[in-house]
């Protein structure tokens, strides 16, 4: 498995009622071993999670099933890291 750095950044539509279901699929991811790291920017303008998958759009299908996505509320990025 490769590693992905999701970037979730909040839009100024976002809604916050969303953040508790965007939690609940990271723990879920955890309990899949697919998340190794996540967390929040200090300015809370989003976060950033560490996503294990197969391949890029593997990794991109995952991210883009996060409710922050689904939402809208959030621009969602994904990007290979290739970590040392």
């Amino acid at each position: 498995m490769n590693l992905y750095l999701v970037m979730v950044m909040r839009r100024p539509q976002f809604d916050p009622a969303v953040v508790p279901a965007h939690q609940r699929f990271l723990d879920e991811l955890r309990a899949e071993d697919r998340v190794e790291r996540s967390g929040p920017f200090g300015d809370k303008s989003g976060g950033a999670y560490l996503l294990r998958a197969a391949g890029l759009e593997e990794a991109r299908t995952i991210a883009h099933r996060d409710p922050t996505h689904v939402s809208g509320g959030w621009d969602v990025t994904v990007y290979e890291w290739q970590a040392g």
